[in-house]
């Protein structure tokens, strides 16, 4: 029997649920009312899946190390063979699909099933998740290209359906043909109708299977993908493969569904499984408040909260009280750095907030006040003219790059931990309760070589204190990007070309 081998694609910015989900950490990063992620529980699911076999999780470089954060636990208690295949930027799903096709069939061979599955879906009953795969896995084997669908329970407009065809096997049908996101009148008609079924974005189809589809229905995508990996092919049983961003630009920016599935439903190439699981795309507000259960008046919601004379209202609090007195159906989101007010019938209008923060040049758009980077995390907590003062916290083992800033200085004060400090040609240890002052274009790097979170307070003063005043020489995470690549260009300032003349890279923070 062939593997199945779970390929996760995670990515996007999941605009409608801000301002938990921000573009450096987006949808499938926001922790649920549980506690958990989306990408955890994807994650989690796919690998309890019988005879599954590794983990590919297509991805965007900005979020390969938050990703490995996130599987750690899961990996260590169910040990897979994980591969992550990064993104320089997003292409849609033809290419993500495309890419990692080659990479199962190099790892798995042709005839293993990919299960490809959104890292931002919510299923909860997993033994009925379960056995959909096993149909779907055994139709796939037969060389069908196979889609889920989900039974609709009411006349949904912002979701895609499929028709189901004739009876193959049991729950499952010859994909009759595929409808975009319908008006009401017709979504009631679909939902009348009995056959038709949510398109989940699911899929189940061998390597052989997909890469023929390809090159019959979507040549450009498919030579596009055989350019990508042919220099990643050598290393095809590496952990990590990065994309090549001049290549892949070349990649059309097109799903799947629109590339491959509708074109080979018309020639009977796609089943499609009718899932007896409850599933959710957590798209909105409103399905978030869902998750949550309410109370008599209807309100729902998580954190610290008091409801006066309120119904039907949802309430995310993080780190304080919020009361609310004599309101009706709203969603109230409270974060550190912002907070979003609405009425449930204008939710879907929440991304309209986030396209003026990005017109603006606002970072919450992008930014949560804790910022996640692959050694630990920094806490904006006060910033004004000339400084910002955060709390950075470096995981054991952690290291910042080796680096200088043109415009800022830096003084740290030690508050637990340890830290090994790199400034010049010297390297010291400071312990919690002591300091140390790193001075403007200073080389200079922080580690924690202790087995506890190290914790510190960091001044920071200057002309310019943002993120992107940064040099790195040196980094064990390949933040370095080589000349040429994609390395953000920081605006001309003093220093700069003598830096690089020195070897150095500038890069984001």
């Amino acid at each position: 029997m062939h593997a199945i081998v779970p390929v996760i694609l995670s990515g996007g910015a999941g605009t409608r649920l801000w301002p938990l989900s921000r573009e450096a950490a987006p949808k499938p990063f926001m922790p649920l009312p549980d506690g958990e992620t989306l990408l955890h529980k994807t994650a989690h699911r796919a690998t309890r899946v019988p005879d599954s076999r590794g983990l590919v999780t297509v991805t965007n470089r900005d979020y390969y190390f938050h990703t490995k954060d996130v599987y750690a636990g899961l990996l260590a208690r169910e040990p897979q063979d994980a591969a992550y295949l990064l993104e320089p930027f997003g292409r849609n799903t033809a290419p993500a699909v495309a890419v990692a096709a080659h990479l199962v069939r190099a790892r798995y061979g042709d005839d293993a099933v990919m299960l490809v599955l959104a890292a931002d879906h919510l299923i909860r009953d997993e033994a009925a998740f379960a056995a959909a795969v096993a149909r779907a896995a055994e139709t796939a084997r037969a060389g069908k290209l196979v889609t889920f669908g989900i039974t609709p329970t009411l006349p949904e407009t912002g979701f895609g359906y499929i028709e189901c065809g004739a009876a193959l096997a049991d729950r499952v049908f010859a994909a009759a043909k595929f409808v975009e996101k319908p008006p009401l009148a017709k979504a009631r008609d679909y939902l009348a109708a009995g056959n038709y079924v949510w398109n989940a974005g699911m899929f189940a189809f061998t390597p052989r299977a997909i890469l023929a589809a390809f090159e019959k229905y979507a040549p450009v995508v498919a030579t596009a993908a055989r350019t990508v990996w042919q220099p990643l092919a050598p290393r095809a049983h590496d952990a990590m493969l990065e994309i090549d961003a001049a290549t892949f630009a070349a990649a059309p920016d097109v799903s799947i569904d629109y590339a491959v599935m509708e074109k080979a439903a018309a020639d009977g190439m796609v089943a499609v499984v009718r899932g007896d699981f409850d599933w959710s795309d957590v798209g909105s507000w409103q399905a978030v408040s869902e998750l949550s259960d309410a109370d008599a008046d209807g309100n729902r919601g998580s954190g610290e909260r008091v409801a006066i004379a309120t119904r039907g209202t949802f309430v995310h609090s993080e780190d304080r009280v919020v009361a609310t007195i004599g309101v009706e159906n709203l969603v109230i989101v409270d974060t550190p750095d912002a907070v979003l007010v609405a009425h449930r019938d204008h939710l879907q209008r929440v991304k309209e907030v986030v396209g003026e923060l990005k017109a603006r040049g606002h970072d919450a758009y992008k930014l949560h006040r804790t910022v996640a980077r692959p050694w630990g995390t920094y806490t904006l907590l006060e910033q004004g003219p000339g400084f910002k003062i955060k709390r950075i916290e470096v995981k054991p083992g952690g290291s910042l790059s080796l680096q200088l800033h043109h415009r800022r200085s830096e003084h740290w004060v030690v508050v637990r931990g340890t830290a090994h400090v790199t400034r010049g040609e010297v390297s010291y240890d400071v312990p919690a309760g002591e300091s140390t002052f790193i001075p403007i274009e200073t080389r200079h790097r922080l580690e924690n070589r202790g087995h506890d979170v190290l914790a510190l307070i960091e001044v920071a003063c200057g002309d310019y204190i943002e993120e992107d005043d940064i040099v790195r020489f040196d980094d064990k995470y390949g933040r370095i990007a080589p000349r040429g690549g994609l390395a953000r260009a920081l605006a001309p300032r003093p220093g700069l070309a003598r830096c690089a003349r020195e070897g150095a890279t500038p890069a984001a923070a």
